[in-house]
C-alpha cells in the first residue's frame, strides 16, 4: 500500500468510508489520475501535474481542486476558507455526497487541463 492509500485506511469513521467513496468517484471520472502522497495529504497528479486532493481536516473531507479560479460549474457548492487559487467540495458525513454534482466538477476541471497552465 502506498502512503495515500495508508492516509485513507488510516482515518477514523466516518471519514475513512467518504474518503474511500471520493477515491473511487474521482479514478472512476478521471481515469488519466495518479495518486500520489504529497504535502502529507493524497494527491491526484495528470501528466505530473496536480489535480486534486484529499484532505480530512477537523471535522470534515475537502476534495481541493488545483486552479479552481477557472471552475465553472457548482461554485456555489464549494468553499474558498481564506484561499486565493484553490477550492473545494466538503464534506462531514458520506450521505452529504452528491455523485452527480462532484462528477460534474471533476469533469470541469479536467477540461481545463487544455489551458495554459497544464501545458
Amino acid at each position: 500500500m502506498n502512503p495515500a492509500e495508508t492516509y485513507i485506511v488510516n482515518q477514523r469513521e466516518p471519514f475513512r468510508g467518504i474518503l474511500l467513496h471520493l477515491q473511487s468517484v474521482i479514478e472512476t471520472t478521471v481515469p488519466a489520475v495518479e495518486l500520489k502522497y504529497k504535502y502529507r495529504i493524497p494527491f491526484y497528479y495528470i501528466q505530473g501535474k496536480p489535480f486534486c486532493y484529499l484532505n480530512q481536516s477537523k471535522d470534515y473531507v475537502d476534495v481541493g481542486f488545483w486552479h479552481a479560479n477557472h471552475l465553472s460549474v457548482h461554485l456555489d457548492k464549494m468553499t474558498t476558507a481564506g484561499r486565493k487559487m484553490m477550492r473545494s467540495l466538503r464534506y462531514k458525513s458520506l450521505e452529504e455526497i452528491n455523485d452527480l454534482i462532484l462528477v460534474e466538477v471533476l469533469k470541469d476541471a479536467y477540461s481545463v487541463r487544455d489551458k495554459k497552465f497544464w501545458k
